[in-house]
């Protein structure tokens, strides 16, 4: 008790707000675990015996546990695409749309584009980015020009964006002679590989943890990076500080939407060895609840995206064991994502411990 309170005196503000966060993310996800069990004792016989499934399935093979890694990829661009836009409190969803014709465009190069594969895979990623940087423009464009909402411009243009892509699909690279909706093949060797044999893990995940790097750096390192997120929390200011707000919201959808089709094409030549999406992926929504639980921190959305990746294979490793639905892990999810969002959450409880903690350090004589 007595080390406790020596560490509580020791402990900054900043300090217990971190470890509150900590402390409430994983009360949130036991709460959600521990009604979902309640909900499986209804469904099954042996409740114990699905929940162990579904916390270990991913860590019984070699394989399963890559294909966590592998689901993780594209999560985690979705999720640094929009947060790059949230921060500038931007609620563009386009990111759906941006990774769906990313991945369409690498795969026509992959196709077509002649020359040694490494130079198609970096034209193609950068093609990609240029396509989803477009595709997050428009919603940018109508919310400066005419104050558009961009969350329902964005939304709608998600179908534009499919419908607009599958008619390129079919007109440009569909193969007649498939025995299924899918293009050509990609051409020999273009492809991000395999680093673990028998598995389907590829080098994506070294391109996605290069953009998590720069995507902080670019948030709290750089000039313009403050100047968005000081856009995003109270643009009135921002005017007033003579920052150009109208550059910065038309960056932050660049940027986001570059993000998102680098995605789309890692994941297609990551993944796939023909294009064969017919719907949009899911994966732009996915990267609003990324954000949600990483608290809009780039530097975290890597955690949450594993996180959700293990919750879905894990899920599919239950179906397969025990006659529970998966879908009773997007229970777990929603009641998590509620938890850590509902800002009332122990907010008792914190406002009395930042309380105890500060007249700590006004008694050390050392107020942080």
């Amino acid at each position: 008790m007595k080390a406790k309170d020596r560490s509580m005196k020791k402990m900054t503000v900043e300090q217990f707000n971190t470890w509150f966060e900590m402390l409430r993310f994983a009360l949130a996800i036991f709460i959600a675990f521990a009604i979902s069990f309640v909900i499986m004792s209804f469904s099954t016989e042996a409740p114990f015996a699905a929940i162990g499934n579904l916390f270990v399935g991913p860590l019984t093979s070699v394989r399963r546990f890559s294909t966590v890694l592998e689901t993780m990829i594209p999560l985690t661009f979705a999720g640094l695409a929009v947060n790059v836009m949230f921060k500038a409190n931007q609620f563009n969803l386009s990111a759906e749309g941006a990774l769906f014709m990313g991945a369409l465009m690498s795969a026509i190069l992959a196709i077509y584009m002649p020359g040694p594969p490494i130079l198609v895979i970096i034209t193609g990623m950068v093609v990609a980015g240029i396509a989803g940087a477009l595709v997050c423009a428009i919603p940018g464009i109508l919310k400066i020009k005419w104050n558009c909402s961009e969350m329902v411009v964005s939304l709608m243009l998600n179908y534009v964006i499919l419908y607009l892509s599958t008619y390129i699909f079919n007109q440009v690279a569909r193969d007649p002679d498939s025995a299924y909706k899918a293009s050509y093949s990609f051409r020999e060797g273009v492809n991000l590989g395999n680093i673990i044999p028998r598995t389907r893990l590829h080098a994506g995940i070294f391109i996605v943890a290069v953009f998590v790097i720069l995507t902080y750096i670019f948030m709290f390192k750089t000039k313009w990076g403050y100047k968005l997120r000081m856009t995003g929390s109270n643009l009135h200011f921002a005017k007033c500080a003579g920052i150009s707000v109208a550059s910065v919201i038309m960056s932050s959808q660049l940027i986001g939407g570059f993000i998102a089709g680098v995605g789309g094409s890692t994941e297609m030549l990551g993944m796939y060895s023909r294009f064969q999406w017919s719907s949009l992926p899911g994966y732009g929504f996915d990267g609003v609840i990324l954000n949600i639980l990483a608290k809009e921190n780039p530097a975290y959305i890597p955690v949450a995206a594993f996180f959700v990746a293990y919750l879905r294979i894990g899920a599919d490793y239950m179906y397969k064991q025990s006659d529970v639905a998966a879908e009773i892990v997007a229970i777990i999810e929603g009641l998590v994502i509620v938890l850590v969002a509902a800002a009332a959450f122990l907010s008792g409880f914190r406002h009395k411990m930042t309380t105890k903690v500060s007249r700590n350090l006004l008694e050390a004589g050392g107020a942080k």
